[in-house]
């Protein structure tokens, strides 16, 4: 399949896993206008569809909004009529207890032509920004569910940023934002809007990159959306507590993909700062 290529004048929102969170969603694409940055130059790294009240909903709002999106390992797998989500959770752990709740639930809310498109959706693109490349991909640059925090190792995410021919890397997955140089390439991960980030305030985020004379800035950013209506809707549903207490709380109902650093400041508000690269 050809890679997309996307070329920016202008700023560039990054946004991931709006998760089938309608509410979030809704205004993540608010703020987008607020600030100005149409939707060609915003992007989307991928699990449109997942713990949320409105799947259906949620992926007719993305793909309405005409930003670029790439597949996550939720839409690979809703696609392919695969029985779970992919993230490849241990039988039995929470995670994966969970799965069995939301992921049916979503796949049998979803519409053949929702199910194409998902299809359709190419596995990563090239974004063109301040004079670099950078690769747009879920989680890892050959394996869409790899999970990469921000204590990976620099090696780790120096050698995914050459696997995959760029200057730099965004990416989404693992829920959690950060910015790091690595082996003199970015790697922005823009976090999730669907889900708070594991730092016990009800905040999602999302990111921006700012092209500039002397190179790219990147910032993360929190977003602040209905989260009681979310979780209300995720209730009279009949999904899963844990994830709709986690909208309010901002404690994830399992902590099973983490590594031990980010373990260790679960509940701790993030403060990411701007990074200049």
């Amino acid at each position: 399949m050809t890679v997309p290529v996307l070329r920016a004048e202008g700023p560039v929102l990054v946004f991931g896993g709006p998760y089938s969170n309608l509410q979030a969603t809704t205004a993540l694409f608010a703020e987008a206008e607020r600030l100005g940055i149409p939707p060609a130059r915003i992007v989307c790294t991928g699990d449109v569809v997942a713990y949320g009240a409105d799947p259906a909903a949620t992926l007719d709002r993305v793909m309405e909004s005409g930003c670029a999106v790439i597949a996550g390992n939720c839409e690979e797998n809703l696609a392919g009529g695969q029985p779970d989500c992919g993230c490849g959770f241990g039988e039995g752990t929470a995670c994966d207890l969970l799965s069995r709740a939301w992921y049916p639930y979503a796949a049998a809310r979803l519409s053949g032509a929702q199910r194409r498109w998902m299809a359709a959706m190419p596995a990563r693109l090239v974004l063109e920004i301040g004079g670099r490349r950078l690769a747009v991909i879920h989680g890892g640059v050959a394996e869409t569910a790899r999970f990469l925090f921000a204590s990976a190792p620099e090696e780790a995410l120096a050698a995914e940023i050459a696997s995959a021919g760029c200057d730099g890397v965004v990416a989404g997955h693992c829920g959690i934002p950060f910015a790091r140089v690595a082996g003199g390439g970015l790697w922005l991960n823009a976090g999730a809007i669907g889900m708070p980030a594991d730092d016990g305030t009800p905040r999602s985020w999302f990111a921006l990159l700012w092209p500039g004379g002397r190179g790219l800035r990147a910032e993360i950013r929190p977003l602040s959306y209905d989260h009681a209506a979310a979780a209300a809707a995720m209730r009279a549903a009949g999904l899963p507590e844990g994830y709709a207490t986690a909208l309010g709380s901002g404690i994830w109902p399992s902590c099973d993909a983490l590594p031990p650093a980010e373990r260790a400041r679960r509940g701790q508000p993030l403060a990411p700062p701007a990074l200049d690269w």
